[in-house]
């Protein structure tokens, strides 16, 4: 068993900058806690991947994170989490949490008429993880679910917001207010990024996003394990991708609206 220590970092990794909203709120609720953050933004977009092709990749970001003194693993892709979380409890030394099940549970909380709308990829979707985990909760809740094949790639692109996003939103929320849910999962990492905009098109509905509720759920984890940093001190945060890291540096500050700093480029072997 891998050591781990409490003075370790946190790695966090996903397809691209999506997962920065994740990190924006683990950053606010574990200030005193170091981040390393990798975005596979050669693989971009994961909707496209294979299961098998998710769990190889899953492993090698790990690895890496490991190599690089990580104390737990943060999956903020919520593709990826479906494909690969189990896999990699069962094959990596360390803890590992995704972003689904705390958001599963808290649309179970939330909803009032038992009711719940998902938004996510086609990978996503297409592996009915949502479904078994809210249906784990309460079996009596509907559930639809929506794929929306182009929402990340319009998102990660970095375009400015226009009529042609704006169309795409409204054309995926229609069947979530046909369904008349009370409660949406935004089950891509990508889609806080444009929450006014599905604010508008999903009015009277409470909104689920992963980087909440995770960052909740990693910080009571590292408490029971006694792996939480002492709160006297600011934590750091460094970043690295498998892409252009110009690129990911230019998107990412504007995303986070923080410095990144510099952007380390790191080739992962499938």
């Amino acid at each position: 068993m891998t050591d781990v220590r409490p003075e370790m970092a946190i790695g966090v990794f996903d397809s691209g900058v999506g997962g920065l909203t994740v990190l924006d709120e683990c950053l606010a609720q574990l200030p005193a806690e170091d981040f390393i953050y990798f975005g596979d933004t050669e693989w971009f977009p994961y909707g496209d991947r294979t299961e098998d092709e998710l769990r190889h990749r899953a492993v090698g970001i790990s690895q890496w994170l490991i190599a690089n003194d990580v104390k737990t693993i943060v999956i903020a892709c919520n593709t990826a989490t479906a494909a690969a979380l189990n896999y990699l409890q069962t094959h990596i030394e360390i803890p590992v949490i995704g972003v689904m099940s705390s958001e599963a549970h808290a649309a179970v909380q939330t909803t009032r008429n038992r009711r719940v709308g998902l938004l996510a990829t086609e990978a996503t979707v297409r592996s009915g993880a949502y479904e078994r985990m809210i249906h784990a909760h309460d079996a009596g809740v509907e559930v639809t679910s929506v794929a929306c094949p182009l929402l990340a790639p319009a998102i990660q692109s970095g375009d400015p917001l226009d009529a042609r996003i704006v169309e795409m939103v409204r054309e995926y929320a229609a069947p979530l207010r046909d369904a008349d849910v009370d409660t949406v999962i935004l089950g891509c990492t990508h889609y806080p990024l444009i929450e006014r905009l599905l604010r508008r098109s999903l009015p009277n509905t409470q909104l689920i996003k992963s980087g909440e509720e995770l960052a909740r759920e990693l910080g009571e984890s590292l408490g029971r394990k006694g792996l939480l940093r002492a709160a006297d001190r600011e934590g750091s945060y460094r970043f690295a991708c498998s892409g252009d890291p110009d690129a990911f540096h230019l998107l990412g500050t504007r995303f986070l609206q923080m410095p990144l700093g510099h952007v380390d480029r790191v080739t992962i072997s499938l």
